[in-house]
């Protein structure tokens, strides 16, 4: 055998045995990250949990739930109550995930598959992180792949793909509970709307109604002159106004200009007046509330402005023009309309169109 072919040999049988190592490698690295879960331990621990933070591109957290008197809080919005719901969905995600298969140890790739350091300003990957009974447990979440994610622990190095999907608001104003108040429509006795500007004006069920009519019949105090109420279907409270009312964010009453608000009084049946101040600000609508005969609620917004959704804001402070039989046209509009439609069209011409003369008969 040449030197030549024993070393081609040779070297093609290091390969091999290079090859089948790292085969085998690979082999006992997704056996051994096979149901091997994210977070050891949160399991045993779901009951112990005392907060949550979610920290990406910021030193800091940018939310941060926590427990407080028996009750989860959001530390970024005043400690308003947290949606608990989404904390228990989050908490056992992560408590189910498992590893599926080792990725990079290479920092300088972290970025591309978002777990690099949540602190860099621009950061992909976002840092969950937990305190329990038995310490602290913390993760990056990065970017998806397949029906899960990219993470790694924080302080490690390697990097995994688990599953299930881990997913989750790093606005602290989606962790907020969104449930404000109930008003049931059914319930109401009157709603008076005091605007910043314009007229005043009470919606109130009709005691002149006869008895079989009284719960359903609304009337309308404030009529400008010269101008009819609505009907009493139309006059009537809308449960899309009052009803399930919720809340997309809520901040400090004095970060909030109320100086032009709109007030609503809405009396209930039972005696409780609600009191509903209202103010737009930009593209956010804010309202204030207080009542005399709900402690909860009064404790829920003191001190606090709460955003909620356009069309609820407009329901609630209804214009006053809303609730009128609309102006009727002024005299002439329909015959100067129709004036005007004629002088447009040239066959309805006042002056007479000359007639064609016909050619004279010819000789016989």
């Amino acid at each position: 055998m040449s030197r030549q072919r024993f070393t081609a040999l040779l070297i093609a049988a290091v390969l091999a045995i290079s090859g089948a190592l790292y085969l085998s490698a690979k082999r006992n690295a997704q056996r051994e990250t096979q149901d091997v879960a994210l977070l050891p331990g949160l399991a045993g621990e779901l009951n112990t949990v005392t907060s949550l933070s979610v920290r990406r591109g910021s030193a800091a957290p940018t939310v941060t739930v926590h427990e407080k008197g028996g009750r989860w809080m959001v530390a970024e919005r005043g400690d308003y109550p947290a949606d608990v719901s989404k904390l228990r969905k989050l908490l056992q995600a992560l408590s189910d995930a498992k590893l599926v298969e080792q990725k990079t140890s290479d920092q300088t790739r972290f970025a591309i598959i978002g777990v690099e350091d949540p602190g860099l300003p621009g950061a992909a990957g976002t840092e969950l992180g937990i305190t329990a009974q038995d310490g602290k447990h913390a993760v990056i979440i990065g970017k998806p792949i397949g029906e899960g994610n990219f993470a790694r622990r924080s302080g490690e190095n390697t990097s995994y793909s688990v599953e299930p999907a881990i997913s989750f608001e790093t606005d602290p104003r989606y962790w907020i509970e969104p449930k404000l108040t109930d008003i049931s429509a059914a319930n109401i006795q009157s709603v008076a709307i005091k605007p910043a500007g314009g007229a005043e004006y009470t919606v109130h069920r009709d005691k002149t109604a006869g008895d079989k009519d009284a719960a359903a019949s609304f009337a309308l105090d404030g009529v400008p002159p010269g101008r009819k109420a609505a009907d009493s279907a139309s006059l009537a409270p809308s449960s899309s106004a009052f009803g399930a009312l919720t809340a997309d964010d809520v901040t400090p009453a004095g970060d909030v200009d109320f100086s032009k608000a709109t007030v609503a009084t809405v009396t209930m049946l039972d005696g409780n007046v609600i009191t509903l101040t209202g103010a737009t600000v930009g593209d956010k609508h804010w309202i204030q509330l207080q009542a005399s005969k709900d402690a909860a609620l009064n404790t829920l917004t003191a001190g606090r402005a709460v955003e909620v959704p356009s069309y609820r804001f407009d329901a609630i402070f209804r214009p006053l023009e809303q609730l009128l039989v609309p102006k009727a046209p002024p005299p002439g509009a329909k015959g100067a309309a129709s004036s005007g439609a004629a002088d447009s069209n040239p066959a309805s011409s006042a002056v007479p169109m000359p007639k064609k003369k016909l050619p004279p008969a010819p000789a016989s």
